[in-house]
């Protein structure tokens, strides 16, 4: 979710898989592919994505367990940084548990999850309690949209701060960048609201964006932010650590 700007902030993580069915095949159907696949989860893998002919920013997934693993976003001439996601393989979703910043940690819990389809319509009620149902863990063939509402916590001193994430998820398709060229790519829109500054207020926009995620090379390959301002950056570089 890459939401550097504060403490309180959307996640850049940050993609999902497609089943394939072949029509009228007498064989087994091809198995589906996951979000793993794309994002590398599961690895120690990692990356930079570039603009204006720099480094904008580096990424780390550091695995906890077998289900388990958090992804580190920051400047690459400042590491490691201090901020990193919680995600948690949990059956047929990536649930977003939390993050860590500034020596404590961030809850995420939803009051209320709808999904529906990649328009946003045909909503219906997914959870009311728990970790964000963040994205499917195997690819489906059609997109499909989430809505998330909750809070997070600031453990060390238990400052509430509302928030509101709307996502768009679409399945594989072709994408290039001009410095890896062309690749297979599942895509996330996002749309992060929150509170932070003003506790019971109603929460205001703070990050649009598209990010493209590579299959067997992993995120940020293309980020193309439209708001706060418009901004785009291209991974350059993958490699396991």
């Amino acid at each position: 979710m890459m939401r550097k700007k504060t403490s309180l902030r959307p996640v850049l993580v940050s993609g999902a898989a497609m089943v394939t069915v072949l029509a009228g095949m007498t064989g087994p159907a091809q198995a589906a592919e996951n979000y793993g696949q794309y994002s590398q989860f599961a690895a120690r893998s990692a990356g930079q994505h570039w603009a204006d002919g720099q480094a904008a920013g580096q990424w780390t997934w550091k695995p906890l367990s077998a289900t388990t693993s958090e992804i580190s976003w920051g400047d690459p001439k400042k590491w490691p940084p201090s901020y990193a996601e919680k995600f948690v393989h949990d059956g047929g979703w990536l649930m977003l548990d939390g993050w860590r910043d500034n020596g404590t940690y961030y809850s995420v819990r939803v009051t209320k999850e709808q999904i529906g389809d990649a328009k946003c319509g045909n909503l219906r009620t997914l959870a009311t309690s728990g970790r964000q149902h963040y994205v499917k863990w195997d690819i489906p063939a059609a997109g499909y949209c989430l809505k998330a509402w909750g809070t997070i916590t600031e453990e060390s001193s238990g400052k509430v701060v509302d928030f509101g994430h709307t996502q768009i998820w679409t399945p594989p398709a072709a994408c290039s960048n001009r410095y890896l060229g062309a690749q297979t790519c599942i895509k996330q829109w996002e749309s992060w609201w929150d509170n932070q500054g003003s506790p019971g207020k109603p929460i205001a926009r703070r990050l649009e964006r598209d990010q493209y995620i590579a299959r067997g090379r992993g995120m940020a390959f293309k980020i193309q932010q439209y708001y706060p301002k418009s901004w785009q950056s291209e991974a350059r570089s993958y490699w396991n650590w």
